[in-house]
């Protein structure tokens, strides 16, 4: 399938171009920060580039800046939601094996409660 078409059958672009609501934490030109719907922890946000990327894979150098502004963002987020003190998890998924179900890279950002279990085998 070819980007222009995966872009608009992507669920994060159209909560990106607003055709799909969110509960948005924090916006800038280039990326947007929402609420997960499926919440897996008492604070869980979405930070995702509003350019459309599959996955970690498809990050090429010419999406730095935009990723810098990812990672800022999930700096912003955390300070809004008081989660400095007491930590938070960051996630990435990429592909079938790491669960990735929405194909438009995103970090998931945790926090607000003990997590569980541990991240490595």
């Amino acid at each position: 399938m070819d980007a222009p078409k995966r872009a608009r059958e992507c669920l994060f672009c159209k909560i990106i171009d607003g055709s799909l609501p969110s509960q948005k934490v924090l916006e800038t030109p280039r990326v947007l920060a929402f609420r997960d719907i499926s919440p897996q922890a008492p604070e869980h946000v979405l930070i995702v580039p509003k350019t459309h990327v599959s996955n970690l894979g498809e990050v090429r150098p010419e999406h730095g800046a935009v990723f810098q502004e990812v990672f800022e963002a999930a700096q912003q987020v955390v300070a809004k939601l008081g989660l400095s003190e007491k930590g938070y998890r960051t996630v990435f998924n990429t592909g079938a094996h790491a669960c990735q179900t929405v194909f438009h890279l995103h970090l998931h950002l945790l926090g607000g409660a003990q997590m569980g279990g541990s991240m490595v085998g």
